[in-house]
């Protein structure tokens, strides 16, 4: 589509107010871990298993240390240290770590680096691990043919019954009727527990677990799926929450392509503690660049609680905020899938015209970023036929602004989690329209004097004045008066915040040095 007239010079502001915030951030990010860091870490190493009443071990070893102020110097240390003194290898010195009668009090030798050099051939096979995932989705990609077509939004649509088999069948399912990217969505309040539920599960409350192996199983049925069809298909779920780290790495190594991965979202919507969920969004990052996963960000969430039209620039700068944050974790362009959505109110006169300015406002500013659009949630009713034009409509822009991941809007969004025609209806109604508009983004240009032009240039101006606001007070005080989603939360209140571990100076974590190529 032709570029709105926009001024560049405020775009590139508003980046460098973006990255001052994201500077800001970094700083506290820098001195802390956080105790689903360190179990990552663990994880990394090849520490599995739970006790008799599943509680993961990874979890026993690091909260012995966290409960007797030990852990600032990294479980890395103490792990190396175990196996310098005779342990065979992470596993067997990370259950002396949890279960031993006296634990390490780190005094005395071995030392740090003597513990870096044990742990280093673990650290090459941690890495060597997610490099093996990344190297079969990429031969998948290869040598299937592409998801979509050129130009047209690759269809996403979410399975959730509860019990991961299911799922599966509803994943291939959806995969036969022409979905590209299949999510499991993740069962309601798995974002505020403090552990990573083990094996596989059958029973969920508004979604299924998101377990190591939940995701292989579904990788398993869209593997064997997309070879039938002869198109690669993609598998996603969620990243957010008191596992951040741990669940992205768990997708790295099971081989998901994409992960909801966005500290905003759990600090808004899940009330996780600031400094806790911001300190593992950058190292889940960090897994997730290494892994060539695409993010995808919560910032469609914000109009769901804010009103989209007044609240549109909140969006916008919340965008440049994340991927600020994602280039410092290392994540490419074209790894940041950030979030936006269709949800002002369609009784507004010019309601179109203005999600047309918002979508491609959004597609101009991140131009090689897999832009991900929610559809209308929020102003849904129970009139299906009704909620099937919105739809429509919500496609029709999709394909006309060239957005990149489309999750498909459902006719019974206010009435129930949709069964299978209604996925079905809604991946058939998606393709027709995309096919019917495939270059109707070529043929449009935009009156400079008009009201899309002109919404375009208000939002983006708010938006620079918005992140100008933030740079100055920091990113934490804007988020305790609301600044996002008319959401207050306090710098030290919310979920988490007991996991937050001050870095001793000689503080080791092989893993993330790898990873930050250090």
């Amino acid at each position: 589509m032709h570029p709105l007239p926009i001024d560049p010079a405020v775009v590139e502001e508003c980046r460098t107010l973006a990255g001052r915030v994201a500077d800001g951030v970094h700083r506290l990010i820098d001195r802390h871990t956080t105790c689903s860091i360190e179990r990552t870490v663990l994880r990394a190493y090849g520490v599995d298993g739970t006790d008799p009443d599943g509680v993961p071990l990874v979890n026993t070893c690091v909260e012995r240390f966290l409960r007797t102020h030990r852990a600032g110097r990294g479980i890395a240390f103490f792990l190396g240290r175990a196996i310098v003194r005779g342990a065979s290898g992470p596993q067997e010195a990370a259950e002396a770590l949890a279960y031993a009668p006296e634990i390490d009090d780190g005094e005395g030798a071995p030392g740090v680096e003597a513990a870096r050099a044990a742990l280093a051939p673990f650290t090459l096979e941690a890495l060597a691990r997610i490099d093996r995932a990344r190297a079969r989705r990429e031969d998948a990609k290869a040598r299937l043919a592409p998801s979509a077509q050129p130009g047209t939004p690759l269809k996403y649509v979410i399975v959730a019954t509860g019990n991961i088999h299911d799922d599966a069948d509803q994943a291939r399912a959806a995969a036969q009727a022409g979905a590209d990217i299949i999510a499991v969505i993740r069962s309601t309040a798995q974002s505020l527990i403090d552990y990573v539920p083990y094996g596989a599960t059958t029973e969920g409350f508004g979604g299924t677990w998101a377990t190591q192996e939940n995701f292989r199983i579904v990788r398993a049925a869209l593997d064997e799926e997309q070879e039938r069809l002869g198109r690669y298909l993609q598998q996603v779920n969620y990243s957010s929450g008191l596992c951040m780290p741990e669940i992205a790495w768990l997708g790295a190594v099971e081989r998901l392509d994409m992960l909801l991965n966005d500290a905003m979202y759990g600090i808004l919507f899940r009330d996780i503690n600031p400094r806790r969920t911001l300190c593992d969004q950058y190292f889940s990052r960090r897994i997730i660049a290494r892994a060539g996963m695409v993010i995808n960000t919560g910032e469609d969430n914000y109009l769901t609680t804010a009103d989209a039209i007044d609240a549109a620039h909140t969006v916008i700068a919340s965008q440049f905020i994340n991927e600020a944050f994602a280039r410092r974790a290392g994540l490419t362009d074209e790894q940041m899938g950030l979030g936006h959505a269709f949800e002002i109110d369609k009784t507004v006169e010019d309601s179109l015209l203005l999600e047309l300015a918002q979508a491609q406002l959004v597609r101009q500013l991140f131009p090689t970023h897999p832009i991900k659009w929610m559809p209308a949630t929020k102003h849904k009713s129970g009139d299906i036929f009704w909620s099937h034009r919105v739809d429509g409509l919500f496609d029709l822009v999709g394909v006309a602004t060239g957005q990149t991941i489309e999750l498909l809007g459902m006719m019974t969004e206010s009435i129930h989690t949709p069964l299978l025609q209604d996925r079905f209806a809604a991946i058939k109604g998606a393709h027709y329209v995309f096919q019917a508009a495939r270059h109707l983004g070529e043929e449009l240009q935009w009156n400079p004097d008009g009201r899309i032009v002109a919404r375009a240039r208000q939002v983006l101006g708010d938006a620079r004045e918005l992140l100008s606001t933030v740079a100055g007070e920091g990113l934490f005080a804007a988020i305790a008066r609301g600044a996002f989603a008319d959401v207050k939360r306090p710098e030290t209140g919310g979920k988490g915040l007991g996991g937050v571990i001050e870095k001793a100076p000689d503080y080791l974590n092989p893993i993330l040095d790898a990873l930050e190529d250090r």
